[in-house]
């Protein structure tokens, strides 16, 4: 309207992060929406198209597996059940996430105009409806939780027997994780709190988190935002008090193996505990794939959940020969084939993987907790933070928080469902008793002694949830590190963000120490490697020696044909086959494998060796950051420049993780660095890998790179006479 007040502006800091200032929360989402449109419309709509399970459409046949995943998994509408629910339960929150979406959509057509790959692959932009956001959000984490480490278990159990589970537990190659620690006042040169750390994700170019400022009358919070979700959810700083997590490593996904039958007319049932058999939803759906014919797609739901794996062919016939449900009818659909003890078809033998039933929390409660963002915008004391947590859903986080009062929060904050424990480390029959959901876990808060407070996805205050966690030494580092002061500044943090030491060295270099009997060539490489100060540094000659050697290792006990039956997967989706590649568990695992008392009988000593001889043959011609290189993550690959150069590893505190015997390439790391200082905020730090902008000629697209590189971080800048006021 003519003459109208105008509500909201815009305003870039010297590294082109929006602060976006408006007259009220809704007014600032809007805003919000709007910016990250003009500075990520590609970004947007390629995770509006996962959620959808359409990104086929455009970016060809290496995204059909998830476009597949996502409608079997019944993303869009477990999003458009919670945006409903939230319309109900909470009308100010979805009128927020509502404004959010007009943002965008508002903002979509410039946003295209500036990003070259809509034109690339053909794709008009918009569309985007206030359930958008919780989708994005939904698929961003529907496999954070590693459900599909299940099905590694099953077959580890299954073929090598149940100690096998414990040998390859590890934080394996499909989960997330971070680093985040607490400094109370007592620690810190200000007598404030200092919460610093980095979460840990794969790299995506442009970044998964979003640097962003959001200011109005109630509240003004710089952080780390989800493209496409708005607000900011897990890494806040809100003057008063700020707050950061990491994943608890928590098991809140089950897998049901489903015994199903295909009527006459199509229809599909399922057998539930009862031993009656009731209908199941049954949907087709048409996947468009670019470059290829269209696939058609059977989405299913039982009692359980979404089936996301096979269907009722993979079964047999459960009605030939004998009625439904009963012993004879069960002995004709197994059709000679083997089972794994519970009742259920064994994936290696029979034609095709059982149909397996996803239950996930959303899609029980229609509540993907965003009732919980505005009050942690709004959220002035460690106590206001702690409450808008108990409203916290999806993904179950570990949580640090701290005020300028010098109170701090150390909790879990999720939902985690009650059950068997056999739920949460394997695939249950679906038709038997005792592995319903029953409840819902309190989530437990926890003490800071000494000052001090270090999440690093270790075992802790959520071990009570999980299965498999991280090992213990970032942690375990963090803390030393930390304890070394007790006059701790913001700007000390960067240290520890970058520390490259890897504890995991240990058992292989123990094994080496051990040796005898070894050529000229090896006999020097093992000396090396004995007085080697194991920092994974990437200018270290000797830490590139330690990653070949490993590597040789791990190839060599993968190879065992102890462990042959492990090699081929079963035939399940592609998009679950990084949980169950040997080679990259074995990696991941070397630790545990090296220690074991017995391993199957396999002769660790010789394999050592082995390794060893054939690295000192045919050594690494340059050090660690030769072949340690950047291997971002991008919809379309079109990688401007080289690769750079790494520090750091799975295991150390700069985790740039390579996969131990296949590649020394990272595709994880951290997605940001923060450092939020309770005593001034605007001596607060930040930095992401690339930049704030995802359009590719901006300045700003990968200016922040050299600093994340480098170790450094940026100023977090909230004098608004600082900053350059953007035309309306």
């Amino acid at each position: 309207m003519k003459g109208a007040r105008v509500t909201t502006e815009t305003y870039r800091d010297a590294w082109g992060i929006p602060h976006l200032r408006a007259a009220d929360a809704r007014a600032l989402a809007r805003a919000q929406g709007r910016v990250t449109a003009l500075d990520r419309a590609w970004q947007l709509e390629v995770e509006r198209h996962r959620v959808q399970g359409t990104s086929a459409a455009f970016l060809g046949p290496s995204a059909l597996s998830w476009d597949v995943l996502a409608r079997r998994a019944r993303l869009a509408d477990t999003a458009r059940r919670c945006f409903a629910a939230l319309e109900e339960r909470d009308p100010e929150t979805a009128d927020w996430v509502r404004a959010y979406a007009e943002g965008v959509e508002e903002g979509l057509a410039e946003g295209a105009r500036r990003a070259p790959e809509f034109a690339a692959v053909g794709l008009a932009p918009g569309g985007w409806e206030p359930w958008h956001p919780l989708g994005v959000w939904l698929s961003t984490h529907i496999l954070f939780a590693g459900f599909p480490a299940k099905l590694w278990r099953e077959e580890a159990a299954r073929l090598l027997g149940e100690d096998a589970v414990g040998l390859f537990a590890a934080d394996g190659p499909g989960s997330s994780g971070s680093n985040g620690w607490l400094v109370s006042g007592e620690r810190t040169v200000t007598g404030r709190p200092v919460i610093a750390g980095d979460p840990h994700r794969f790299i995506e170019d442009p970044g998964v988190y979003q640097q962003i400022r959001l200011a109005c009358p109630e509240f003004d919070v710089v952080g780390l935002a989800v493209p496409g979700v708005p607000g900011i959810a897990h890494f806040g700083h809100a003057g008063p008090v700020a707050w950061a997590i990491t994943n608890a490593m928590a098991d809140y996904q089950d897998l049901y193996r489903e015994r199903l039958r295909r009527t006459a007319d199509g229809a599909v049932g399922a057998l539930d505990p009862d031993g009656a058999w009731r209908p199941a939803t049954r949907l087709v759906e048409t996947v468009e794939v670019a470059g290829r014919a269209p696939v058609e797609v059977e989405v299913l739901e039982t009692p359980r959940g979404p089936v996301v794996i096979g269907g009722p062919e993979a079964t047999g016939d459960a009605e030939a020969g004998a009625e439904a449900g009963t012993p004879a009818a069960d002995a004709d659909r197994r059709e000679g084939a083997a089972t794994d003890g519970s009742g259920a078809l064994d994936p290696r033998t029979a034609p095709a993987p059982m149909a397996t039933a996803l239950r996930y929390p959303p899609r029980v409660t229609a509540d993907l907790g965003f009732s919980a963002l505005l009050p942690l915008l709004r959220a002035r004391s460690v106590a206001d933070v702690d409450r808008a947590l108990d409203l916290w859903a999806e993904p179950v986080n570990v949580v640090l928080a701290a005020d300028a009062h010098g109170e701090v929060l150390h909790r879990v904050a999720g939902r985690v469902p009650r059950r068997a424990a056999r739920n949460g480390t394997r695939l249950v029959p679906a038709w038997e008793p005792g592995y319903e959901w029953t409840g819902w876990h309190e989530m437990p808060r926890v003490t800071v002694p000494d000052g001090i407070a270090v999440m690093a996805n270790q075992r802790g205050p959520a071990t009570p949830f999980g299965v498999e966690f991280a090992p213990p030494h970032r942690a375990a580092r963090i803390q030393a590190l930390l304890e070394r002061e007790d006059a701790w500044t913001a700007g000390d943090m960067a240290a520890i963000h970058t520390d490259t030491h890897l504890a995991s060295a240990a058992p292989l270099i123990a094994r080496l120490r051990a040796l005898d009997g070894l050529s000229t060539p090896a006999a020097g490489l093992r000396e090396s490697l004995l007085h080697w100060n194991r920092h994974m540094d990437a200018d270290s000659t000797e830490a590139a020696a330690f990653a070949a050697v490993r590597g040789a290792v791990v190839r060599r006990l993968a190879a065992e044909p102890a462990f042959a039956a492990l090699a081929t997967p079963p035939a399940y989706p592609d998009v679950f086959l990084p949980w169950l590649a040997l080679l990259p568990r074995t990696g991941f695992a070397l630790e545990h494998l090296l220690d074991a008392e017995d391993l199957y009988g396999i002769d660790r000593t010789a394999i050592v060796r082995d390794a060893l001889e054939e690295v000192a043959q045919d050594p690494p011609s340059g050090p660690w950051g030769d072949t340690h290189r950047l291997a971002a993550w991008r919809a379309l690959d079109q990688a401007p420049g080289g690769a750079p150069a790494l520090s750091g590893d799975h295991d150390c505190v700069l985790c740039t993780s390579a996969v131990p015997g296949l590649s020394d390439l990272s595709a994880r790391g951290p997605a940001a660095r923060y450092v939020w200082d309770l005593a001034h905020r605007d001596d607060s730090l930040w930095v992401v890998p690339f930049g704030s902008s995802g359009v590719p000629d901006s300045p700003h697209h990968h200016d922040q790179l050299p600093s994340w590189l480098g170790g450094d971080l940026v100023p977090v800048v909230t004098d608004w006479s600082r900053l350059r006021k953007e035309s309306p």
